[in-house]
C-alpha cells in the first residue's frame, strides 16, 4: 500500500496544482518529505521480508541453513537490509507523529529479529574450527574489509569451502553491522565467551596447568621441575602464537571499532596474568637449593627473551596488569637466583666433612662446584642481567687475593682491547677461590705432606681443565687459566720433591765419591737405596693422578731424576764383586716400577681418566743380581 500510495500521491499533486491555487488552502506536504517517507517505508518492508526468511523463530529452514556460505548472495542482501533499516530508523526517529512512532517501533522489532540472526551466525562461525582461527590464518589482510568488498566479489565464483581468512572477514562484517546497529555489547559478549575458552584450552594444550599456592608447596621437585619445563616450552608459543593470534584476530574483526582494545584485554589479560604469574608463584612457595638454580635461569632467560614481544603485545592500558606481572616475576626470579648464588658460596664454606679422599684423588666438592660453575657459564648473558644492578660487594684486597682482578678476554668489537672482568666473571672467580681455600684446608688432613700436594694438584688441574673446556674460559680469560695451571704444576712439583727426595738423597751425587767408595760402603749405600726406593713405591701404591697426561708427565719427571742419578751408582756397584750382591734393581727395573705408579683405582678419575698400565705383577718382578 505504501508503494501504491506513493504513486497516487504523485499524480494527485500534479492535477491539484493545475486546478487550485487558493492561498487559504493548507499547504501540501513537501515532495521531498513524501518521497523519502515512501522510500523508508519500502526499505522497512524489504527488510521485513528478508529478516522473516532468516529468522529461526519463524522459519524452520532458517535454523538449518547458514547465512554466510556459498557465494554469499543472501548474506549481501541481509547486511544491505540491515543498513537500509538503520537509515529508516533514523528517518522515522525524526517524525514525532503517531505514524512515525508506529514505524519506529516496527523498525526496532525488525532490527531485533535481524540481530538474533546475526548473533547466531557470529557464534556459529566463531565456534567452527575455532582452534585454527588464529594469527597464522588472519595475520595477512582478510578477504573483505567492508560490505562493498563483499559485493564486489564475482558471485559466480565457487566458494562453497570457506577458508579461515574468509571466515574472519565474515566475522568482521557481522561485528560491524551489529555494532553500528547498537548491538555491540551482544556481539562482544559472544566473542569474549568463545575466544576466552579458546585461550584457556590453548594454554592447557601447551602443557600449562593452573596451580594454587598450596598445590605448588606440595609438589615434589621432579613434578615441579616438569611443570617448569612445560612452562618454558609453552612460553614462546603462548606469546608469539596464542596471545599474538588473539590480538591479531581481535584487531581484524573489530577493525572499525574502538572496542578491540577492551575485547582483547577481556579475552587475554586474565589468562596471561595467570600464565606469567607462574614463575613468581613457584619461587615464592617452593623451596630451592643451589643445584635448582638452572631451572630458574631457564625461566629468567625465557622471560627476558620474550619481554619485548610481551610489552608490544600487551601495550594497552587495559593490559598493564600483564606487563606488571611479567616484571614482578622477572624480579622475583632474579632475586632467588642471587640468593642461591650466595647459598652456594656459603655451602662451600660450611662444608666440614672429615672424609679424606683415598690416594689424593678428586674431592666430591671440587667435582660438584666445577660442574656447577661450568653450567653457569652457559647462562652468562642471563646472569649479567640478573646481577646488572647488584655489583660485587667485596674489597679490592679480596679480589686481588682471589686472583680475579685480571684483564678480560678481548671483546668482539675491540679484537684485543682489554678491560675489567664482568660482574659474572668476578663472582665465578670468587666462587673458585672459596673452593680452593676449602681444598687447602682438606689437604692438611693428609698425614703425608706429599700426598696433600698431590691432592691439590689433582683437584686444581681438574678445575682448570673444566674452565678450559667450556665457556668459563671466555669469562675468566687466558691469564686466569695460565696462573692456575702454573699453580697446579707447582703442587705437582712439591709432591714430587717431598715423595722422592729421600730416595734421591741416598744416591751419592758426586761421581768422584762413587768411584772412591770401597766395596762395603757401596754395598751399604746400595741397600739403603733399595729400602728407600721400595718404601717409596709401597707408600705410593694407592696414590692416584686423575688425569692421564699429568700422570705421564710426573712419571717421566720422576724416572728422569731417579734413573739418571742411579745409573752411575749402579754401574759402580755392578763392577764390584763384593758389593754386586746388594744390587736389586737395574735402571730398567726402576723404570718399570715408576711406570706402575698412579695405577690404583682413582675412584674420582675424570675426563682422560687415570690411565692404563701393563700388568703390575709382571712389571714388579725385580731382578736380584
Amino acid at each position: 500500500m505504501a508503494r501504491e500510495g506513493s504513486k497516487h500521491g504523485k499524480g494527485g499533486r500534479s492535477v491539484h496544482s493545475s486546478t487550485t491555487s487558493s492561498p487559504s488552502t493548507s499547504a501540501p506536504s513537501s515532495p521531498v518529505h513524501t518521497f523519502c517517507g515512501a522510500m523508508m517505508e519500502e526499505n522497512m518492508l524489504d527488510a521485513e521480508d528478508i529478516f522473516t526468511l532468516w529468522d529461526p523463530e519463524r522459519s524452520s529452514s532458517a535454523k538449518m541453513r547458514p547465512l554466510f556460505c556459498g557465494s554469499r548472495t543472501e548474506a549481501r542482501r541481509f547486511l544491505r537490509a540491515v543498513d537500509s533499516l538503520q537509515r529508516a530508523m533514523k528517518f522515522f526517529a525524526e517524525d514525532s507523529s503517531r505514524s512515525g512512532t508506529a514505524a519506529i517501533i516496527r523498525c526496532q522489532n525488525l532490527m531485533q529479529a535481524a540481530m538474533r540472526r546475526l548473533r547466531r551466525e557470529f557464534h556459529q562461525i566463531l565456534s567452527a574450527k575455532r582452534d585454527t582461527l588464529d594469527s597464522e590464518s588472519v595475520s595477512h589482510n582478510s578477504s573483505y574489509s567492508s560490505l562493498s568488498d563483499l559485493e564486489d566479489e564475482d558471485v559466480s565464483s565457487p566458494t562453497e569451502s570457506v577458508g579461515d581468512l574468509q571466515r574472519a572477514s565474515d566475522l568482521r562484517l557481522i561485528a560491524d553491522s551489529m555494532i553500528s546497529s547498537g548491538y555491540g555489547k551482544e556481539c562482544v559478549d559472544i566473542y569474549r565467551l568463545v575466544r576466552r575458552s579458546v585461550v584457556e584450552e590453548g594454554l592447557y594444550k601447551l602443557g600449562f596447568d593452573k596451580s594454587t599456592p598450596s598445590q605448588v608447596q606440595r609438589l615434589g621437585w621432579d613434578l615441579l621441575e616438569n611443570r617448569i619445563w612445560n612452562w618454558v616450552a609453552a612460553s614462546k608459543v603462548a606469546v608469539r602464537v596464542l596471545f599474538s593470534g588473539e590480538r591479531v584476530l581481535c584487531a581484524q574483526i573489530f577493525s572499525s571499532s574502538s572496542v578491540r582494545e577492551t575485547v582483547f584485554a577481556e579475552i587475554a589479560a586474565e589468562a596471561a596474568t595467570m600464565f606469567f604469574g607462574f614463575p613468581e608463584l613457584v619461587v615464592s612457595k617452593a623451596k630451592f637449593s643451589p643445584e635448582k638454580i638452572f631451572r630458574l635461569l631457564d625461566i629468567y632467560e625465557t622471560i627476558l627473551d620474550l619481554l619485548p614481544d610481551i610489552e608490544s603485545l600487551f601495550s594497552y592500558q587495559s593490559t598493564s596488569a600483564v606487563r606488571s606481572q611479567v616484571v614482578a616475576s622477572l624480579l622475583k626470579v632474579g632475586e632467588v637466583v642471587r640468593f642461591l648464588f650466595d647459598e652456594l658460596e656459603s655451602s662451600i664454606q660450611k662444608e666440614h666433612s672429615k672424609e679424606v679422599i683415598s690416594g689424593g684423588g678428586l674431592h666430591p666438592l671440587a667435582r660438584y662446584v666445577a660442574n656447577y660453575i661450568s653450567l653457569l657459564a652457559d647462562y652468562s648473558s642471563t646472569l649479567e642481567d640478573v646481577f646488572a644492578e647488584h655489583p660485587v660487594e667485596m674489597s679490592a684486597e679480596s679480589l686481588l687475593e682471589a686472583g680475579t682482578f685480571m684483564s678480560a678476554p678481548p671483546s668482539p668489537s675491540s679484537r684485543g682491547g682489554e678491560g675489567p672482568l664482568s660482574t659474572v666473571s668476578l663472582r665465578i672467580g670468587w666462587l673458585i677461590f672459596v673452593l680452593l681455600c676449602k681444598l687447602d684446608t682438606k689437604a692438611e688432613r693428609y698425614g703425608e705432606p706429599a700426598l696433600g700436594y698431590l691432592f691439590l694438584a689433582n683437584n686444581l688441574h681438574y678445575i682448570v681443565n673444566k674452565v678450559r673446556r667450556c665457556k668459563l674460559s671466555d669469562l675468566l680469560g687466558d691469564d686466569w687459566m695460565a696462573t692456575h695451571a702454573a699453580r697446579a704444576r707447582r703442587f705437582a712439583a712439591n709432591y714430587e720433591r717431598l715423595a722422592w727426595n729421600d730416595v734421591l738423597g741416598v744416591i751419592p751425587a758426586d761421581l768422584a765419591a762413587i768411584s772412591e767408595m770401597d766395596a762395603d760402603a757401596a754395598a751399604l749405600q746400595m741397600r739403603r737405596f733399595n729400602d728407600s726406593f721400595d718404601a717409596a713405591c709401597r707408600r705410593q701404591a694407592s696414590w692416584v693422578v686423575t688425569d692421564r697426561r699429568m700422570a705421564e708427565e710426573l712419571k717421566l719427571s720422576i724416572a728422569g731424576k731417579v734413573i739418571s742419578a742411579y745409573r752411575p751408582f749402579y754401574v759402580r756397584c755392578r763392577g764390584e764383586g763384593s758389593s754386586g750382591g746388594a744390587v736389586r734393581f737395574a735402571p730398567e727395573d726402576l723404570a718399570n716400577y715408576i711406570s706402575d705408579l698412579f695405577c690404583a683405582d682413582a675412584g674420582s678419575s675424570v675426563s682422560s681418566g687415570s690411565g692404563s698400565s701393563k700388568d703390575a705383577s709382571s712389571r714388579r718382578s725385580a731382578k736380584t743380581v
